[in-house]
């Protein structure tokens, strides 16, 4: 088939993304969702709100961790917006995040109550699965950091008694739209002169400025320097330190070993427009239109289609489809992925006439 490839192989590809769209997942009935606790004031108005999935449950992620996830946990994230000042109308978008080391229970509780959600808003919202690492940029876009750091939030040092806390090294990598911010082994290997890294001690904080790093992440980097500070009562001491000057405290703690292994990007960066079509007795994707004229007027409302951006995936479903092509949206995504070389892009899905700034951004009018 046109544009596909062979996929990688990745060690939690398959278990979690099998789980999101399935059949089940979209018979969640409004009953139900009215019944959520969690959702109480849930879209009521313009703004963020972000949820965890704990043991099954949905429970509310503090405000003043906003931006900030661990990698073995899952998140439910709320965009609530109005498409202009002089129209009341309220407008979601809702997120599911996935960390790389969030168990099956967790990830597959995250997509069941994001249907849930959705059915709770009477299914206003642009749904979005989100992997860590391949954020889309609607998601990056509510943050000023998105901070990603190892273990579940337990770990964190609210939860550890300073002297029980375990050294980490924080990676600042970005530009004036949006700097990441990303927990990395001990090592000299993970250490690139164009960005900055913060060394957290628990006690004692060193900010390690990278010779050709620019001043976004310098500025990141302080600023998260002073909220640590913040929530540890102003206990820790800081220091700021440039390459190139000796900073053997900093030094004593990495590692002389390999940095950790780069992610990677599609080979081809065409985007490719498909299909989707049952004729043949089974569901496949054919390629319908390739390249940057792809178009609304290239969609048809008794399909669902595929818009491959190479670095975001979009499935548009037709309101003339059928139920069944509604509800296995994410499915759909799923398994087009699988044929790739790019299996952990974000995913959006939209039935037509749903608002998506993304998507009007990814395709022509």
């Amino acid at each position: 088939m046109a544009g596909l490839r062979k996929a990688k192989e990745y060690d939690w590809k398959d278990s979690n993304m099998a789980l999101f769209g399935s059949d089940t997942e979209k018979k969640v009935k409004k009953e139900s969702a009215e019944s959520e606790p969690a959702w109480k004031n849930a879209g009521s108005k313009v703004g963020i709100q972000i949820w965890r999935i704990v043991k099954f449950k949905v429970t509310h992620w503090p405000k003043e961790d906003y931006g900030k996830f661990y990698n073995g946990d899952s998140y439910i994230i709320l965009n609530t917006y109005k498409e202009d000042e002089e129209n009341e109308k309220l407008l979601h978008d809702v997120h599911f995040w996935i960390g790389k080391g969030s168990s099956q229970d967790e990830y597959g509780t995250a997509a069941y109550k994001t249907v849930e959600l959705d059915t709770f808003l009477d299914d206003v919202p642009v749904q979005h699965r989100e992997v860590q690492g391949y954020e889309s940029s609607l998601f990056k876009s509510y943050f000023p950091t998105i901070e990603i750091l190892d273990g579940g939030a337990e770990t964190g040092f609210r939860h550890v008694k300073p002297e029980e806390y375990v050294p980490r090294l924080l990676h600042f990598h970005g530009d004036r739209k949006h700097v990441d911010v990303k927990e990395v082994g001990r090592s000299m290997g993970n250490i690139d002169s164009s960005d900055v890294y913060i060394l957290d001690l628990g006690l004692k904080l060193i900010q390690w400025n990278g010779s050709k790093c620019n001043k976004d992440e310098k500025f990141q980097a302080s600023i998260y320097l002073r909220k640590i500070e913040q929530e540890r009562n102003g206990k820790p001491k800081k220091e700021s330190v440039e390459e190139g000057h000796d900073c053997e405290e900093f030094e004593s703690h990495l590692k002389e070993e390999e940095g950790e292994t780069q992610s990677y990007d599609a080979v081809d960066k065409t985007k490719e427009l498909y299909r989707l079509s049952d004729e043949s007795g089974k569901l496949e994707y054919r390629l319908e239109k390739s390249g940057d004229e792809i178009s609304k007027a290239d969609l048809d409302s008794k399909d669902v289609f595929i818009l491959d951006t190479k670095s975001e995936v979009f499935v548009w479903i037709g309101n003339e489809t059928s139920e069944s092509e509604k509800s296995n949206a994410m499915s759909y995504a799923h398994s087009y992925l699988q044929g790739t070389d790019h299996p952990l892009l974000s995913v959006t899905c939209l039935s037509e006439g749903k608002k998506s700034k993304i998507f009007d951004l990814a395709i022509a009018a």
